[in-house]
């Protein structure tokens, strides 16, 4: 092969290393969302009892709501950097996620779309939990756009779905 060939792929190969700071980056976004997760509970702890029974849902639901944030983040800071940048050294941590042993990039986009509808739900949820100070187009574009990520992951579950048909059948054909 041409070494100047080489070099190319080499050099391609080489720049999924450029992703790399973009997953520190992330982590740092992790940290704001830790900090904000605190910020919030250390309000509801010092406002217990004085606050209603809506308000307390209100901010518990925004509290669930940075959890599934942050856990949209790992899977893709940890799914993302194990599948486009380099393999995690993990053999026999026995912190490993179980996920993380069959992970690609069509696993990641089904789990990352069921984190978004998760996420969209409690959204919702805190808007019909507001509903009667929110306008009724508000609600309905917060409806539509749960319902475009149901879709979207509908479409996405199915389309892996039919890629891995496909690959299997053509693995199966290429040993018979």
């Amino acid at each position: 092969m041409n070494r100047t060939v080489k070099a190319l792929e080499h050099f391609i190969f080489w720049s999924r290393w450029l992703q790399a700071p973009l997953y520190v980056g992330l982590i740092l976004a992790q940290g704001v969302y830790v900090y904000q997760f605190m910020h919030e509970l250390a309000h509801l702890i010092t406002k217990a009892g004085t606050l209603t029974e809506v308000e307390v849902m209100l901010i518990v639901l925004g509290l669930i709501d940075v959890v599934m944030i942050a856990n949209l983040l790992i899977m893709v800071i940890i799914g993302g950097y194990e599948t486009f940048v380099s393999k995690l050294d993990l053999e026999g941590n026995p912190d490993q996620p179980e996920w993380l042993s069959h992970v690609n990039a069509g696993v990641l986009k089904v789990k990352l779309a069921v984190a978004l509808i998760s996420i969209s739900s409690i959204h919702l949820l805190r808007t019909f939990i507001n509903a009667p100070q929110m306008e009724d187009r508000v609600i309905i574009a917060q409806i539509a756009i749960h319902a475009s990520f149901l879709v979207s992951a509908l479409a996405v579950a199915w389309t892996d779905k039919i890629m891995m048909q496909t690959l299997a059948l053509s693995h199966g054909a290429k040993h018979h």
